[in-house]
């Protein structure tokens, strides 16, 4: 590991942390690949008034459905429904639409503004399913400025669970997806990065239920710091303690 310089070193009291012994932390990786929609920012209830809508005017029932099209391009959700007389090009542009007119409550996940104030500019990226004026949309709603690196939906054919977008971001900021760690909160997005092998962290900020996994688990981003290595790596610590 590359000596850092400057460094937010882990507190004494790591220890009582749930994460602080996660072999994800202190980890030096060459970028940071961020999903966008409830890792970075918080969008549900924006998502959820949009879809619901067209799922009850579909005849879907929303208890089973909600869940299933978080975390996926507009497109893909609805070509996998296979609903008869729907043209999924369509109706995707339709509900884009209709979430770049809908932003309210769009907020960031705690501590995220000023995690990715940390960052070195070339080092991240955001790779999102979201179209990119929707991902601007809220980007904007949330006060997070775009970054330099930035992947959408219109920028793959194949979108999460497939590890195009995580590739293509690595693809973009200038390293090796295997030396990436990627942030995530959905089992596509998960699964999407598991499949470029990249290291994952979970974000579980809009988590209703406990996610299954092995990778690190974080809450949000409050209480999380940086440290950037000589060879510019950078590695996720927790906060010195005040």
């Amino acid at each position: 590991m590359s000596s850092p310089v400057s460094a937010s070193p882990v507190s004494s009291s790591a220890a009582s942390s749930p994460f602080s012994s996660h072999p994800t932390l202190g980890k030096p990786f060459s970028a940071f690949l961020f999903d966008m929609d409830g890792t970075l920012l918080n969008s549900i209830a924006a998502a959820e008034r949009v879809w619901g809508k067209w799922a009850v005017a579909h005849g879907l029932d929303l208890k089973t459905f909600l869940p299933f099209m978080h975390g996926k391009r507009g497109i893909d959700t609805i070509t996998q429904l296979n609903l008869p007389g729907v043209d999924p090009a369509k109706e995707a542009a339709y509900i884009t639409q209709a979430e770049i007119d809908d932003v309210e409550g769009v907020k960031p996940i705690p501590g995220a503004l000023e995690f990715l104030k940390l960052l070195p500019a070339d080092r991240w990226a955001i790779v999102t399913s979201s179209p990119l004026p929707l991902a601007r949309a809220r980007l904007a709603k949330a006060g997070i400025t775009a970054p330099k690196f930035l992947v959408t939906a219109e920028d793959v054919t194949q979108g999460k669970p497939a590890p195009d977008c995580y590739r293509l971001g690595a693809e973009r900021v200038g390293f090796d997806p295997t030396d990436c760690l990627v942030f995530e909160d959905v089992p596509a997005g998960v699964t999407a990065g598991e499949a470029a092998g990249s290291d994952v962290a979970v974000i579980t900020t809009t988590h209703e239920h406990p996610m299954e996994t092995t990778h690190l688990k974080l809450p949000g981003y409050e209480g999380l710091s940086v440290e950037i290595a000589a060879d510019g790596r950078l590695m996720l610590v927790e906060k010195t303690a005040a």
